[in-house]
């Protein structure tokens, strides 16, 4: 079985983690390194959410 959500640039993957643990301080969620299972789907998708949130607005910020 193959992983979708694999890191396509590997240099990334400890910037993206970073991202991650800032985003769900900002959204009240407490996040462990590894695996996270006792989140909840509302929990997960806060995170998520705000996080694809935040990269749009750089972007747009970028364009300006």
């Amino acid at each position: 079985m193959s992983r979708s959500n694999r890191v396509v640039v590997p240099a990334a993957k400890e910037a993206l983690d970073k991202f991650k643990m800032e985003t769900a301080n900002e959204v009240g969620v407490t996040l462990n390194k590894g695996y996270n299972g006792h989140l909840t789907a509302q929990q997960a998708g806060s995170i998520g959410g705000r996080m694809v949130k935040k990269m749009i607005e750089a972007y747009e910020n970028g364009l300006k």
